[in-house]
Order: C-alpha cells, then sequence, then structure tokens
C-alpha cells in the first residue's frame, strides 16, 4: 500500500484530507507541525510528502528544504496562496508540484498519483548511456553523472532531463513537456517547467540547458 506524510496544523482539514485520501487506498501517516514532520519524513517509510506551506515551528517551505538536503522523495504542497509568492519559493525550495487550498480532492487525487507514477515509471526512449560533454545519462540504471560524480535528481528533475535526452537539440515548448513529464492532461502553470528547470540547471550545468526565448528550452548537445 502506497504511505503518504500528510503535514497540515490545521486539525479540520488534517482529518478530512487525510480520511478522503485513505478511502483512495492509500496508508496515512500525519504531523500537525513541521518540526514532527521532518522528523516523520526523516524516518523515512513515505512514498510522497504532502506539505502544508503555513505550518507552525517550520514553515512548510523551509521544510520541503530541509527534507531535500537528504531525500528526493516526491513533495507536494498546498499553499492556501495563489498569488505565487509561496508556489515559486515552494518549487525553488524542491517541491515538485502544487494544489491550491481549498483543495479540490479529485485534483488532489491526480496530483499524487502523477507525482508517483514519476517517481516509479519514469520511462526513457532507450536504455544506452547518453553523454553530452562532461554530463552521462544512463537511461537503463536511471543514473545521471556530471564530470564522473553522480547528481543526484528528484523523480520530477530526472524524467524532465530524459525528456530533454531524448530529443537532444530540439526546441521542447512549455506546454510539451508539462504534458509529457507532469502527465498535466489541461492547462497547467508554466512556472513549475520553468523552476525545475532552474534546479536541474544547478545541477547538470547552466549551458547543458538553453532557453529559446519565447518557445521553450533544449538541450545543448555541443
Amino acid at each position: 500500500m502506497t504511505s503518504l506524510l500528510l503535514v497540515e496544523d490545521d486539525t479540520v482539514i488534517r482529518a478530512s484530507v487525510s480520511l478522503a485520501l485513505e478511502r483512495y487506498g492509500y496508508r496515512m501517516s500525519t504531523a500537525a507541525d513541521g518540526l514532527s514532520g521532518l522528523e516523520a519524513a526523516r524516518a523515512g517509510g513515505h512514498d510522497l510528502l504532502l506539505l502544508d506551506v503555513m505550518l507552525p515551528g517550520l514553515d512548510g517551505i523551509s521544510l520541503c528544504r530541509r527534507v531535500r538536503e537528504t531525500s528526493q522523495v516526491p513533495i507536494l504542497l498546498m499553499s492556501a496562496r495563489g498569488d505565487g509568492l509561496d508556489i515559486v519559493a515552494g518549487l525553488e525550495g524542491g517541491a515538485d508540484d502544487y494544489v491550491v487550498k481549498p483543495v479540490d480532492l479529485p485534483v488532489l487525487v491526480a496530483r499524487i498519483r502523477s507525482l508517483l507514477r514519476r517517481a516509479t515509471t519514469v520511462q526513457a526512449a532507450a536504455s544506452a548511456v547518453l553523454t553530452f560533454g562532461e554530463l552521462s545519462i544512463d537511461a537503463g540504471a536511471l543514473e545521471v553523472r556530471r564530470a564522473g560524480r553522480r547528481v543526484e535528481l528528484s523523480p520530477t528533475e530526472l524524467r524532465l532531463l530524459l525528456e530533454f535526452a531524448a530529443h537532444p537539440g530540439i526546441v521542447l515548448e512549455r506546454a510539451t513537456l508539462l504534458r509529457t513529464v507532469w502527465d498535466y492532461g489541461w492547462d497547467g502553470d508554466s512556472r513549475v517547467v520553468d523552476l525545475c528547470v532552474q534546479r536541474l540547471r544547478k545541477k547538470i550545468g547552466a549551458e547543458r540547458i538553453e532557453t529559446v526565448r519565447g518557445f521553450g528550452y533544449k538541450l545543448s548537445v555541443t
């Protein structure tokens, strides 16, 4: 059974979301503040973390950053604000996706399923080791190295890189990446793509992914 950790300080929301997700077949663990959430996350055993942004003790964005120091477990943020401040900070901090509260349950479940698929069924067009300068991508072993040193990527970052590697030198539009990497069957927030690209550049080299203004991104093959 898939295990989720929900960190939410509102008692009513925590209970209702936990109960609803249990009905969808998930095994739920909960925490009521950021510090206890961090302790539970570090204990391991969870397939996905669902974090509220506004948490006492340690806010959800800081919690996300702390988790990312040692783990690449999928992280979904819940933000009560849709003005972009929490969203951008959370995605920069390592979150894979977000939902805005009040949460629509079918949307939440769809996002959870998408993240879990990303973590367990990362696919590539070929199983050979692909090399782009000092970057090597072993699509079969799902391993990335830069100048011989292993690069730790989250499932979303890895899937994004494999999508670029399957189309080297070809411009991929943000809308295309939202469909192929994030599994969005509807128009999504392109900032999710931009900020994931930003995180990926920091790990594999800023020059490796080029921005084609007004269109999207492409993997540099030189």
